[in-house]
Protein backbone atom coordinates (compact mmCIF):
# COMPACT_ATOMS: atom_id res chain seq x y z
CA UNK A 1 0.00 0.00 0.00
CA UNK A 2 1.34 3.05 -1.01
CA UNK A 3 0.38 6.11 1.04
CA UNK A 4 0.79 9.92 0.28
CA UNK A 5 -0.04 12.53 3.24
CA UNK A 6 -0.11 16.18 3.43
CA UNK A 7 1.64 18.60 5.99
CA UNK A 8 3.26 15.50 8.06
CA UNK A 9 6.18 16.70 9.36
CA UNK A 10 4.77 17.34 12.82
CA UNK A 11 1.32 16.30 14.99
CA UNK A 12 -1.32 14.44 13.25
CA UNK A 13 0.41 13.89 10.31
CA UNK A 14 3.57 12.28 11.18
CA UNK A 15 1.61 9.97 13.70
CA UNK A 16 -0.24 8.98 10.78
CA UNK A 17 2.73 8.65 8.50
CA UNK A 18 4.42 6.54 11.76
CA UNK A 19 1.56 4.57 12.24
CA UNK A 20 1.03 3.37 8.33
CA UNK A 21 4.83 2.69 8.31
CA UNK A 22 4.44 0.26 11.28
CA UNK A 23 1.85 -1.28 9.38
CA UNK A 24 4.06 -1.84 6.28
CA UNK A 25 2.47 0.74 3.94
CA UNK A 26 5.45 3.14 1.71
CA UNK A 27 4.21 6.63 3.21
CA UNK A 28 5.24 9.80 1.33
CA UNK A 29 5.28 12.92 3.28
CA UNK A 30 4.89 16.32 1.83
CA UNK A 31 5.09 18.99 3.76
CA UNK A 32 6.32 23.09 3.15
CA UNK A 33 8.50 22.56 5.71
CA UNK A 34 10.31 19.61 4.13
CA UNK A 35 13.23 19.98 6.27
CA UNK A 36 11.54 18.98 9.41
CA UNK A 37 10.15 15.43 8.30
CA UNK A 38 12.23 13.04 10.11
CA UNK A 39 14.25 10.05 8.66
CA UNK A 40 12.67 6.75 7.62
CA UNK A 41 10.62 7.37 5.51
CA UNK A 42 10.03 6.53 1.74
CA UNK A 43 9.56 9.80 0.62
CA UNK A 44 10.17 13.14 1.54
CA UNK A 45 9.57 16.67 -0.49
CA UNK A 46 8.32 19.81 0.05
CA UNK A 47 4.91 20.48 -0.70
CA UNK A 48 2.45 23.55 -0.83
CA UNK A 49 -0.79 22.73 -1.25
CA UNK A 50 -2.39 25.69 -2.15
CA UNK A 51 -0.15 25.42 -5.67
CA UNK A 52 -1.56 22.52 -7.84
CA UNK A 53 2.00 22.82 -9.89
CA UNK A 54 3.56 22.21 -6.25
CA UNK A 55 0.84 18.98 -5.14
CA UNK A 56 0.66 17.62 -8.93
CA UNK A 57 4.16 17.38 -8.80
CA UNK A 58 4.33 15.62 -4.99
CA UNK A 59 2.09 13.38 -6.66
CA UNK A 60 3.83 12.91 -9.82
CA UNK A 61 6.74 12.18 -7.72
CA UNK A 62 5.14 9.68 -5.33
CA UNK A 63 4.10 7.62 -8.51
CA UNK A 64 7.23 7.79 -10.71
CA UNK A 65 9.26 6.42 -7.33
CA UNK A 66 6.96 4.61 -5.33
CA UNK A 67 4.13 3.73 -7.76
CA UNK A 68 0.37 4.60 -8.17
CA UNK A 69 -1.10 6.47 -4.89
CA UNK A 70 -3.59 4.28 -3.27
CA UNK A 71 -4.53 6.58 -0.28
CA UNK A 72 -4.05 10.32 0.27
CA UNK A 73 -4.59 12.17 3.61
CA UNK A 74 -5.22 14.97 3.43
CA UNK A 75 -3.73 16.62 6.52
CA UNK A 76 -2.51 19.78 6.53
CA UNK A 77 -3.68 22.68 7.80
CA UNK A 78 -3.18 25.86 10.42
CA UNK A 79 -5.20 26.85 13.29
CA UNK A 80 -5.99 31.02 13.88
CA UNK A 81 -7.56 32.08 16.77
CA UNK A 82 -9.07 34.95 18.60
CA UNK A 83 -11.39 37.75 18.66
CA UNK A 84 -12.85 37.64 14.61
CA UNK A 85 -12.30 41.00 14.84
CA UNK A 86 -8.64 41.41 15.00
CA UNK A 87 -7.87 38.19 12.98
CA UNK A 88 -6.57 40.16 9.80
CA UNK A 89 -7.59 39.51 6.35
CA UNK A 90 -4.87 37.96 5.06
CA UNK A 91 -5.27 35.08 7.95
CA UNK A 92 -8.76 34.34 6.70
CA UNK A 93 -7.59 34.21 3.21
CA UNK A 94 -4.83 32.09 4.43
CA UNK A 95 -6.72 29.78 6.40
CA UNK A 96 -9.09 28.99 3.58
CA UNK A 97 -6.54 28.54 1.02
CA UNK A 98 -4.98 25.72 3.02
CA UNK A 99 -7.59 24.39 5.23
CA UNK A 100 -9.87 23.97 2.43
CA UNK A 101 -8.64 25.00 -1.13
CA UNK A 102 -5.33 22.45 -0.23
CA UNK A 103 -8.03 19.54 0.86
CA UNK A 104 -10.21 20.05 -1.94
CA UNK A 105 -6.77 20.36 -4.40
CA UNK A 106 -5.57 17.28 -3.51
CA UNK A 107 -8.63 15.64 -3.52
CA UNK A 108 -9.07 16.50 -7.05
CA UNK A 109 -5.28 15.74 -8.22
CA UNK A 110 -5.95 12.12 -6.11
CA UNK A 111 -9.13 11.28 -8.19
CA UNK A 112 -8.04 11.95 -11.66
CA UNK A 113 -5.40 9.37 -11.26
CA UNK A 114 -7.47 6.53 -9.01
CA UNK A 115 -10.35 7.40 -12.40
CA UNK A 116 -8.77 5.17 -14.55
CA UNK A 117 -7.85 2.22 -11.79
CA UNK A 118 -11.50 2.18 -10.51
CA UNK A 119 -10.43 2.17 -6.57
CA UNK A 120 -8.43 4.69 -4.36
CA UNK A 121 -8.65 6.01 -1.38
CA UNK A 122 -8.91 9.68 0.44
CA UNK A 123 -8.92 10.94 3.95
CA UNK A 124 -9.33 14.34 4.75
CA UNK A 125 -8.75 15.22 8.34
CA UNK A 126 -11.33 17.89 9.39
CA UNK A 127 -12.05 18.53 12.70
CA UNK A 128 -15.12 18.57 15.61
CA UNK A 129 -15.02 22.52 15.05
CA UNK A 130 -16.62 21.86 11.81
CA UNK A 131 -19.79 20.44 13.18
CA UNK A 132 -19.12 22.53 16.82
CA UNK A 133 -18.96 26.22 16.13
CA UNK A 134 -17.21 27.78 18.94
CA UNK A 135 -16.31 31.51 19.67
CA UNK A 136 -12.39 32.82 18.63
CA UNK A 137 -12.23 30.03 16.12
CA UNK A 138 -14.64 31.52 13.05
CA UNK A 139 -12.15 30.83 10.62
CA UNK A 140 -11.48 27.38 11.47
CA UNK A 141 -15.24 26.76 12.36
CA UNK A 142 -15.47 28.05 8.39
CA UNK A 143 -12.88 26.19 6.80
CA UNK A 144 -13.17 22.59 8.79
CA UNK A 145 -17.05 23.29 8.33
CA UNK A 146 -16.31 23.33 4.55
CA UNK A 147 -14.27 20.09 4.63
CA UNK A 148 -16.84 18.40 6.55
CA UNK A 149 -19.16 19.41 3.50
CA UNK A 150 -17.15 18.81 0.41
CA UNK A 151 -15.67 15.24 2.03
CA UNK A 152 -19.19 14.00 2.08
CA UNK A 153 -20.50 15.49 -1.18
CA UNK A 154 -17.09 14.09 -2.68
CA UNK A 155 -17.63 10.90 -1.43
CA UNK A 156 -21.35 10.58 -2.80
CA UNK A 157 -19.44 12.07 -6.55
CA UNK A 158 -17.36 9.38 -6.73
CA UNK A 159 -18.31 5.75 -4.72
CA UNK A 160 -19.46 4.24 -7.78
CA UNK A 161 -16.01 4.99 -9.22
CA UNK A 162 -14.48 2.77 -6.19
CA UNK A 163 -13.02 5.75 -5.02
CA UNK A 164 -14.00 5.53 -1.21
CA UNK A 165 -13.92 9.25 0.36
CA UNK A 166 -13.94 9.68 4.21
CA UNK A 167 -13.45 12.61 6.79
CA UNK A 168 -11.71 12.25 10.34
CA UNK A 169 -13.27 14.82 13.05
CA UNK A 170 -10.61 14.87 15.94
CA UNK A 171 -11.52 17.17 19.26
CA UNK A 172 -8.83 18.65 20.96
CA UNK A 173 -5.56 17.28 19.98
CA UNK A 174 -2.09 17.86 22.03
CA UNK A 175 -0.47 19.13 18.61
CA UNK A 176 0.66 22.85 18.21
CA UNK A 177 -2.41 24.15 17.30
CA UNK A 178 -3.65 24.12 20.45
CA UNK A 179 -0.44 25.72 21.92
CA UNK A 180 -1.70 28.45 24.89
CA UNK A 181 -5.03 27.02 25.49
CA UNK A 182 -6.71 24.90 28.00
CA UNK A 183 -8.73 21.55 27.53
CA UNK A 184 -12.56 21.90 28.11
CA UNK A 185 -13.43 21.36 31.69
CA UNK A 186 -13.38 17.54 32.73
CA UNK A 187 -11.78 16.48 29.24
CA UNK A 188 -8.68 15.02 28.18
CA UNK A 189 -6.99 15.60 24.82
CA UNK A 190 -6.58 13.44 21.97
CA UNK A 191 -2.85 12.36 21.52
CA UNK A 192 -2.08 12.96 17.43
CA UNK A 193 -1.49 8.63 17.71
CA UNK A 194 -5.67 8.78 18.79
CA UNK A 195 -6.14 10.07 15.42
CA UNK A 196 -3.53 8.42 13.48
CA UNK A 197 -5.24 5.02 14.78
CA UNK A 198 -8.71 6.46 13.05
CA UNK A 199 -7.51 6.89 10.18
CA UNK A 200 -5.73 3.19 10.03
CA UNK A 201 -8.75 1.78 11.05
CA UNK A 202 -10.62 3.82 8.17
CA UNK A 203 -8.22 2.22 5.68
CA UNK A 204 -9.11 -0.57 6.60
CA UNK A 205 -12.25 -0.54 6.85
CA UNK A 206 -13.73 2.60 4.95
CA UNK A 207 -16.95 4.81 6.74
CA UNK A 208 -17.97 8.24 5.86
CA UNK A 209 -16.79 9.70 8.61
CA UNK A 210 -14.42 8.84 12.11
CA UNK A 211 -14.92 11.33 14.87
CA UNK A 212 -12.23 10.70 17.66
CA UNK A 213 -12.72 9.95 20.58
CA UNK A 214 -15.84 8.08 19.49
CA UNK A 215 -17.65 9.00 22.44
CA UNK A 216 -18.63 12.62 20.67
CA UNK A 217 -20.51 10.94 18.18
CA UNK A 218 -23.99 10.89 19.68
CA UNK A 219 -23.52 14.53 20.18
CA UNK A 220 -22.55 15.20 16.96
CA UNK A 221 -25.57 13.29 15.68
CA UNK A 222 -27.82 15.22 18.42
CA UNK A 223 -26.13 18.51 18.65
CA UNK A 224 -29.00 20.44 15.70
CA UNK A 225 -31.76 19.14 17.33
CA UNK A 226 -31.32 20.97 20.86
CA UNK A 227 -32.32 24.85 20.91
CA UNK A 228 -29.68 27.30 20.61
CA UNK A 229 -29.77 28.48 24.59
CA UNK A 230 -28.99 24.51 25.36
CA UNK A 231 -26.01 24.17 23.44
CA UNK A 232 -24.96 27.54 24.40
CA UNK A 233 -25.50 26.53 28.14
CA UNK A 234 -23.35 23.97 27.62
CA UNK A 235 -20.62 25.41 25.84
CA UNK A 236 -20.32 27.38 28.58
CA UNK A 237 -20.43 24.80 31.45
CA UNK A 238 -17.31 23.10 29.74
CA UNK A 239 -15.60 26.71 29.19
CA UNK A 240 -15.83 26.41 25.45
CA UNK A 241 -17.00 30.06 25.16
CA UNK A 242 -13.95 31.63 26.19
CA UNK A 243 -10.55 28.86 25.41
CA UNK A 244 -9.86 30.84 22.28
CA UNK A 245 -10.41 33.63 23.32
CA UNK A 246 -8.88 34.10 26.76
CA UNK A 247 -5.35 31.80 25.72
CA UNK A 248 -1.66 32.47 26.33
CA UNK A 249 -0.56 34.53 23.34
CA UNK A 250 3.46 34.27 24.13
CA UNK A 251 2.64 30.35 24.19
CA UNK A 252 1.37 30.76 20.98
CA UNK A 253 3.85 33.31 19.81
CA UNK A 254 6.21 30.47 18.22
CA UNK A 255 3.26 28.80 16.36
CA UNK A 256 1.75 31.77 14.95
CA UNK A 257 4.46 33.25 13.56
CA UNK A 258 5.35 29.90 11.75
CA UNK A 259 2.21 29.92 10.21
CA UNK A 260 2.23 33.32 8.46
CA UNK A 261 5.47 33.25 7.77
CA UNK A 262 5.33 31.68 4.03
Amino acid sequence: MIVAITGAARGIGLATAQALKAQGAKVAIGDIDETAIPDGFDLAAKLDVTDRESFAAFLDQVDAELGPVDVLVNNAGIMPIGPLHEESDADARRCIDINVHGVMLGTKLAVERMLPRKKGQIINIASLAGVMPTPGLALYNASKAAVVAFTEAARQEYKSYGIKVSAVLPSFTNTELVAGTRSPKGQRNNEPGDIAAAVVKLIGKPRPRAIVPSKFAPTVALGGLFPARIREASSRFYGLDRIFLDYDPAARKAYDERIRDR
